[in-house]
């Protein structure tokens, strides 16, 4: 790519209509932490995400992003930022891709929350387009897709103990506890229009796989969004984001939460039509190859994808359902929320492809 390498930088935007922070609070709480730097402070907002809010604070040449959880959100096991904050600093010079973590604050009394304060890297974020003129050969768009995976299997990768991670998440059962644990999840969020999901919850319940013996540490929400490229080399990862749902477990659980993110040229439109990222493009990999380039990569033998494709379809379903009663409980206006009981809808219609091809 011969782009300038600023064009293709994720921008912030202004702070959307109801997501404002309490600048005045901010900017005397920040003072010891940021000195004299927080009285030139501005603030925008990044664009893109239905779960945690993530800003830019500029102040001259110096850069840092907050994160804060959604106002009107009460799902806290979704928007642990201190859980975040501890996985940051433990990935600290271990995975390379980690932002460094700068400061934490759980003081209620300035922002109403949770935040905290990171490294700010200045990189390429892909939604569900490519940017405009950002233009990759076949051959190249191949190689980015199994290079998001291959970051995914080094964070499988890393060395628990060494990380002090050993005691963070309880491996056994894990599975047992995901399936069980966002079946509540979806009961607990079930409006009037919504589809209903019970067979595929049984399904997965009668499926669940033995236990496969590897632990390590996960991501939990691992996908195209949620990189950030260089803008220098379209192949490079440089930054991995939102670990707030980090926790240890089941690394083919982990695969199968970022394959239900994945659309591909061979799907239905009905599920196309709600892709997060370009992964339907000529020379994109299919998910089989995508297994198959994984097992080889880390040795994990993967087998029954269709249970985890299947769970990482449902419980991206459950995301999207809690971010919906909230909009149908009049917890948050955002009207983007107001559509994604349609794709809830067609997530389900997938599942149900998924168990009848099985």
């Amino acid at each position: 790519m011969n782009q300038n390498r600023k064009t293709f930088v994720d921008s912030p935007q202004d702070v959307r209509p109801g997501e404002e922070l309490d600048m005045p609070a901010l900017c005397e709480h920040l003072r010891p932490v940021l000195g004299n730097s927080v009285d030139r402070i501005q603030v925008r907002q990044f664009p893109g995400g239905y779960s945690n809010l993530t800003y830019l604070l500029t102040a001259g040449e110096e850069q840092w992003v907050l994160r804060r959880p959604p106002f009107g959100s009460k799902v806290k096991s979704a928007h642990d930022m201190g859980r975040e904050y501890r996985i940051l600093s433990a990935l600290d010079g271990i995975f390379p891709y980690a932002p460094s973590p700068l400061h934490f604050c759980d003081d209620h009394a300035v922002l109403g929350c949770d935040f905290y304060l990171m490294q700010y890297i200045e990189g390429v974020v892909i939604r569900k387009e490519y940017p405009e003129g950002y233009e990759l050969s076949p051959e190249q768009v191949r190689e980015q897709f199994f290079t998001l995976f291959d970051v995914l299997g080094e964070l499988h990768s890393v060395d628990l103990e060494q990380a002090g991670l050993q005691d963070f998440g309880r491996p056994q059962g894990y599975v047992t506890r995901q399936v069980e644990g966002w079946s509540k999840r979806w009961r607990n969020a079930i409006t009037e229009d919504a589809p209903d999901y019970e067979a595929i919850m049984q399904w997965l319940h009668d499926r669940m796989p033995a236990e496969s013996g590897v632990v390590s540490l996960i991501h939990n929400d691992y996908k195209m969004d949620n990189v950030i490229w260089s803008p220098d080399d379209p192949l490079k990862v440089i930054g991995v984001l939102d670990w707030e749902m980090s926790t240890v477990g089941d690394p083919l659980m982990d695969l199968g939460c970022t394959l239900g993110y994945w659309v591909e040229a061979g799907d239905p439109e009905f599920h196309r039509q709600y892709r997060a990222m370009p992964s339907d493009l000529p020379g994109a990999p299919t998910r089989m190859e995508i297994v198959e380039r994984f097992s080889k990569k880390t040795g994990i033998n993967v087998d029954n994808i269709d249970f985890y494709f299947c769970f990482g379809l449902f419980r991206l379903a459950v995301i999207g359902q809690q971010i919906y009663y909230r909009y149908d409980q009049g917890l948050t206006k955002d009207p983007r929320f107001a559509r994604l009981i349609d794709k809830v809808h067609s997530l389900k219609k997938m599942c149900d492809r998924v168990i009848e091809r099985s």
